[in-house]
């Protein structure tokens, strides 16, 4: 039986990345509950209540994608197949395309503020800290993701060649 493995990363590699993946979707899960407690804490004054985009969006939820590609990763790193190889490419590319989003969805929130009560300005200056937190981290997250899906179909494809050139040596040796 072959062993399917990404020739351009460890294995010990590949379990780094999948457990920063686990701490960063972690990370923002708890931000999300951060956020939802500081924002529903908010009274309605005259000016209104601030509303976070990347809130209502579930932006930091979308940590869990984070988790499956990071479980997904240490996984593959004890058992490689083909298989799990093809699934952690789906999921880093599923999490790029997040983090894509989240950054776009967090940029707007972060360029527009319009003026809330004054009694929840600092609530709402808190949480467009915690978002500029999140884009530091949307940021690495996107990295690691990048890192791994380009390794990891530069070793998908050197599999499918070295594998065609030993089919092509044994019919040709019948």
């Amino acid at each position: 039986m072959a062993q399917y493995v990404c020739s351009k990363l460890s294995s010990t590699n590949t379990l780094v990345l999948g457990a920063i993946q686990i701490l960063l979707g972690i990370f923002h899960v708890f931000m999300w509950y951060f956020q939802v407690f500081l924002y529903m804490g908010q009274i309605r004054g005259v000016f209104g209540i601030y509303e976070s985009i990347t809130l209502k969006a579930g932006c930091t939820l979308w940590g869990i994608f984070f988790i499956m590609s990071g479980a997904v990763l240490i996984k593959l790193a004890k058992h490689p197949t083909p298989q799990l190889i093809i699934i952690a490419l789906t999921l880093n590319i599923t999490c790029i395309i997040a983090v894509i989003v989240a950054v776009i969805l967090t940029l707007v929130e972060l360029s527009s503020f319009h003026s809330v009560s004054y009694r929840n300005f600092g609530q709402a200056q808190l949480g467009r800290f915690v978002s500029a937190v999140l884009l530091v981290s949307y940021s690495l997250q996107f990295a690691i993701a990048l890192i791994y899906s380009i390794f990891g179909s530069i070793g998908l494809v050197e599999d499918r060649r070295s594998l065609a050139i030993v089919t092509e040596e044994a019919e040709s040796g019948f």
